[in-house]
């Protein structure tokens, strides 16, 4: 697991497919090789959305869960 500075935390409750999506990649793109997205989302198209559109751009999923509602993603750059 990667160290915790290397963890940008992205809170998404409340933000729909595809606006989801759009918020994670800006903050993807401004990020260093290695570091982890780790993101909440609420939204359950967004988590299963997500993860395909990452893997598409070539990003690495590391983790998908889902606990009361609100989902957890982590994304490697």
């Amino acid at each position: 697991m990667a160290a915790r500075r290397d963890t940008i935390f992205l809170d998404l409750r409340g933000i729909k497919c595809p606006l989801n999506w759009a918020h994670a990649k800006v903050r993807l793109e401004q990020m260093s090789r290695g570091q982890v997205l780790e993101i909440l989302l609420d939204d359950p198209r967004g988590a299963r959305d997500i993860p395909r559109a990452a893997e598409a751009e070539g990003y690495v999923m590391l983790e998908s869960a889902a606990r009361d509602g609100v989902f957890t993603l982590r994304i490697e750059k």
